[in-house]
């Protein structure tokens, strides 16, 4: 799980860069990365124009679902061109993901999960702008945040097979393998250019939960969401904070057995600060293209 996180946050990764990270050999990387392909684990390594560059606002709805059946869900979310994640918990609970231009969107989408998911009364969480300054981010100009047209066609090129070879690239767009790397390590530094993969965790034998984690309105948020995130790793695999929910943190958690999870639950309920902790497993899991994808289609 520790090497899907590491290609998660970069799918471009060496083996060699990997294998250092993990304290492995560079054929155990290859091997274990090649199973997740083949059973299904990894669907593919993806490069899109990031959160930051395309300014989108990320919304998660949730809720229990009155629907009988899922069956033809998958098909009807992905006529919503901001829907991108679709996971399916226990007891019908739903986990919807969508990607805004602005909030003016926001009325539509819900009332269009809420009928076709089924979802009467969703929670709706807001994560905080990608443009909104942090602690984490660098200190850009505008002008950093810019994408030309070879940039583009970069992020294009390498939209479903992210870990390409740059010679490959260059090739494919006839500049140089020197320029490309050049504009790749430049949108990369600046947090332009996503570069993840799409994975399934329910083609794998682990358990995946979403776990809300509710803090006392006097405890620092950033400083006990890391905390957490830090002590319960690998476990942990990351994390959700919502503008408009406060005091409330959603976790990604690995677990190889429901009695891990049980103790793991049992353990963060005794952290200082935390208040309640609500897990819900997930079953099943759809990723759909977005408006975000369009961006770099030819025009």
């Amino acid at each position: 799980m520790s090497l899907l996180m590491l290609l998660s946050a970069n799918s471009r990764l060496s083996y060699a860069e990997l294998a250092e990270k993990l304290n492995l050999s560079v054929n155990a990387v290859h091997k274990r990365i090649q199973l997740m392909i083949e059973t299904g684990v990894i669907r593919k390594f993806t490069a899109k124009v990031s959160i930051l560059a395309s300014k989108a606002i990320v919304v998660f709805i949730s809720g229990t679902s009155q629907l009988g059946s899922f069956q033809d869900l998958p098909d009807k979310l992905k006529t919503q061109e901001s829907i991108y994640w679709l996971a399916v918990g226990g007891g019908k609970y739903l986990y919807i993901g969508a990607y805004l231009k602005s909030l003016n969107e926001a009325e539509d989408l819900v009332s269009f999960v809420k009928r076709v998911a089924g979802i009467p009364e969703p929670s709706i969480g807001i994560m905080a702008s990608a443009a909104t300054p942090t602690p984490f981010m660098p200190n850009l100009k505008p002008a950093d945040l810019e994408l030309c047209d070879l940039d583009l066609r970069i992020i294009r090129s390498l939209k479903d097979d992210s870990r390409k070879a740059v010679s490959d690239v260059a090739a494919e767009l006839g500049v140089s393998a020197k320029t490309v790397r050049r504009r790749l390590e430049r949108m990369v530094k600046n947090n332009l250019v996503e570069l993840g993969l799409e994975w399934y965790p329910d083609k794998s034998n682990d358990i995946i939960t979403l776990v809300d984690v509710h803090l006392k309105p006097e405890v620092d948020l950033g400083v006990a969401t890391f905390q957490i995130l830090r002590k319960y790793a690998p476990n942990t695999l990351f994390f959700w904070c919502f503008v408009n929910v406060p005091n409330t943190v959603t976790y990604t958690v690995w677990t190889n057995s429901m009695n891990e999870l049980q103790s793991l639950r049992e353990s963060l309920e005794k952290e200082s600060g935390v208040t309640s902790v609500v897990p819900n497993i997930l079953y099943t899991g759809y990723i759909f293209e977005t408006w975000r994808d369009q961006l770099v289609q030819k025009p």
